[in-house]
């Protein structure tokens, strides 16, 4: 077989594969060739990431099977909580570590797929001191670099944006698991990204690096924590405040564009096709496999394809936040002069306290259903949707 008839039936064979993905996720196209979706409500969401969600927890099925049984002792049940003794704690994670096995243990509990982050990155493990039982998890990484609402927002050209974006960062992962996600945990959580700790370490860690392209010092400064809503609308981060202090605000919506909907064996196998192609853009990524160099090889494959429109615009807007960690963060950031003044920055500890106060005291009261929440139940709620997901797949095949 020629090389040339071989590309050809891999190229078929690749349409079909994405035609009838696409397809499975409730997607038609227009005449145009764009995507189509006739819902965006949060059902649909959870049932586009489902066959992610799906694929992640089959390739973890020797890492759960490994470390939940070990790891399960800190998870709480609902009788282990005294919400009005909640004690926060913070624990910076590092790899190879019981700690990095619980952070990544932790994010298999959501309905929607965890990223992995990439470039710089700080996560973190939110401790009860009170019962030593795990509240949540939350990460900061380097931010996507085009993302107009943001940019909109600061203020910035694209020669600010490019001299300045060092001094921001994006909580790509951010949540409370149970009960603490029933008792509004995830918006202490998300207070406490803008704390004294967090912008401490970020300083100890990232203070003194120097830029990779231009080689610069860059004397890098937490200012500013962008994050999305997986679900559009975010129940989260609005209205998010303590002591008349606004700790998230939302600048807009994405434009609906990514590439989640394309699953990782059918990204390896396009990206391999466009190598075989002759295509030299599959292996420009000198920073990692982060989500920019991946549109680029996606978008570049699905022109080798053939496909007419642009494929990888989703249709899922996502609610665009940001958290300013100094006072006058955005006026540094638009000229980059001045010292920042987090004179307003408070102490993980701190922000614990009102939070417990703000919200979950309140909300044990109103919402006393916490206390039936029994931590046998994680292994279920982690394997739930990959059993629905099989569950769909074997209608279909019906």
């Amino acid at each position: 077989m020629t090389k040339l008839l071989e590309l050809n039936i891999r190229e078929a064979q690749l349409k079909r594969r994405l035609r009838r993905h696409l397809a499975s996720l409730g997607y038609t196209r227009s005449q145009n060739g764009n995507l189509l979706l006739q819902d965006a409500g949060k059902d649909t969401i959870r049932q586009l990431h489902a066959p992610q969600r799906a694929a992640i927890l089959k390739t973890q099925r020797e890492f759960i099977s490994t470390k939940l049984p070990r790891l399960h002792r800190h998870f709480a049940s609902g009788n282990q909580v005294d919400p009005a003794n909640i004690r926060i704690r913070i624990e910076r994670v590092e790899s190879g570590t019981w700690q990095g096995d619980l952070f990544r243990l932790a994010t298999l509990t959501w309905s929607v797929p965890v990223s992995n982050g990439f470039g710089r990155r700080m996560r973190y493990l939110v401790w009860d001191d009170s019962n030593e039982k795990l509240i949540g998890i939350f990460a900061i990484g380097d931010p996507v670099f085009n993302l107009s609402v943001r940019d909109n927002s600061v203020g910035w050209s694209g020669k600010d944006r490019a001299a300045r974006l060092v001094n921001l960062m994006d909580a790509y992962v951010l949540g409370a698991v149970p009960p603490y996600n029933m008792l509004l945990g995830g918006k202490m959580i998300a207070c406490l990204i803008r704390s004294t700790d967090v912008y401490k370490d970020f300083q100890r860690q990232y203070g003194g690096s120097t830029g990779i392209i231009s080689g610069e010092q860059k004397g890098a400064r937490l200012l500013a924590v962008t994050t999305s809503s997986s679900m559009g609308r975010s129940s989260i981060y609005n209205r998010l405040k303590l002591n008349g202090v606004t700790y998230f605000q939302s600048v807009g919506y994405s434009g609906g564009w990514g590439h989640f909907h394309v699953p990782d064996a059918l990204f390896a196998d396009m990206r391999d096709y466009l190598r075989d192609s002759g295509e030299a853009s599959p292996d420009l990524h000198a920073f990692g496999e982060g989500p920019n160099w991946r549109i680029r090889t996606l978008r570049s494959a699905l022109k080798t394809l053939g496909f007419k429109g642009d494929l990888l615009k989703h249709g899922i807007q996502r609610e665009v936040f940001i958290s300013l960690l100094a006072d006058n963060a955005t006026k540094i950031l638009n000229t980059g002069r001045g010292r920042p003044d987090i004179r307003r920055l408070l102490s993980v500890d701190e922000i614990g306290e009102l939070a417990v106060e703000r919200w979950i005291g309140r909300r044990a009261l109103t919402r006393p259903e916490f206390n039936a929440w029994d931590s046998a139940q994680l292994p279920e709620l982690i394997h739930a949707s990959y059993r629905q997901r099989q569950k769909d797949t074997d209608i279909r095949a019906a």
